[in-house]
């Protein structure tokens, strides 16, 4: 379904140097510099996936996504989405793929939402049976009917962002691109969204690529995520399989009486354990101290705290998901083919 093939994507950059010297220099002999967004992305999406497309900022995702979708043109390297590269014959391209960018709504924002779907009929050229369908559809997915003939501009943001999610899926596409679709809403809309997103995905088979910073959004909605930090992938593979390779990292907590006086130095000198092998925090007597267990067994590492000190309270967890990304772009990552 989507093929991503070495892509890259540069810009070039007016240098300017300092004082009202380089600001004449710039204008009539401006020098340039590459900037590299995307260096070497590739990756495949099958028909009905659910692709979490994940990575911090600046790591080059919204370029990636912009190819994708056409909006800008690769460096080099090539994408295929159902068989025709979006940079070609994009009049076609569209009318196969759905869009939302974040808070950024495709609503005409003085009109009823009603009329602003009325209008994307027309553009996309839906028939009026297939469009009275449609809406019944997305009615029941994302329950418009409350606010569907209110003005844009008087929705809250949890019903743009239905309304923009259902827009995009108003011509039925094939391929549904969601940048951060739950930013800046409440957990409960943030659910309505997420149930939506998956009740679409199962029913039409619709192939989705999710970029977000929200874990959750990963964890519940995602099998497999793509991973890129600096232009360039880092990890390609399931949840599963992330944690089964790069969750050695363990949780200690406990709490001590007041008399204990514990430190990061004193872990650290006495298990040998490096800078990156152990983050120490201390709330007055409640500490919670994560370490790597390849390094530390956790018996070792609770035999070594109870020797410091008594504890009223004391519990080991697995790593969630987000310290293991955070330490996966820690370590440079890996790719799990």
């Amino acid at each position: 379904m989507i093929y991503a093939e070495h892509l890259r994507k540069e810009f070039k950059k007016t240098v300017k140097e300092p004082g009202l010297k380089g600001s004449f220099k710039a204008l009539f002999k401006p020098k340039k510099e590459i900037v590299v967004a995307a260096s070497d992305i590739s990756f495949h999406v099958p028909k009905g996936e659910i692709l979490g497309f994940i990575g911090p900022n600046g790591a080059g995702k919204s370029t990636v996504i912009k190819m994708l979708t056409g909006i800008l043109t690769p460096t080099s390297g090539q994408c295929r989405i159902n068989g025709k590269i979006p940079q070609n014959d994009r009049k076609k391209y569209v009318k196969e793929i759905g869009a939302v960018f974040g808070q950024r709504t495709q609503l005409w924002w003085d009109l009823p939402l009603q009329e602003t779907y009325n209008v994307l009929k027309e553009i996309y050229e839906v028939d009026d049976e297939k469009f009275k369908k449609r809406m019944a559809f997305l009615n029941e997915v994302l329950e418009l009917e409350k606010f569907i003939k209110s003005p844009v501009r008087t929705l809250s943001l949890g019903q743009r962002m239905r309304a923009d999610i259902a827009a995009s899926m108003l011509h039925s596409p094939k391929v549904l691109f969601l940048d951060e679709p739950t930013i800046g809403l409440d957990v409960v809309v943030k659910d309505n969204i997420r149930q939506a997103i998956m009740k679409i995905n199962k029913e039409e088979q619709t192939t989705v690529i999710l970029t977000t910073h929200d874990i959750s959004d990963i964890e519940l909605l995602c099998d497999r995520i793509v991973m890129i930090d600096k232009g360039k992938n880092v990890y390609d593979g399931s949840l599963q399989k992330l944690r089964e390779n790069f969750g050695q990292t363990r949780e200690l907590v406990f709490e001590t009486d007041n008399s204990a006086n514990l430190t990061e130095e004193l872990f650290r000198k006495g298990l040998k354990l490096d800078e990156c092998d152990l983050v120490f925090e201390n709330k007055k007597n409640n500490y919670k101290i994560r370490f790597n267990s390849a390094k530390i067994p956790v018996g070792e590492m609770l035999s070594y705290t109870l020797s410091l000190t008594k504890v009223k309270d004391i519990s080991v967890k697995d790593a969630d998901i987000e310290e293991i990304i955070r330490n996966l772009y820690r370590q440079g990552g890996a790719s799990d083919e």
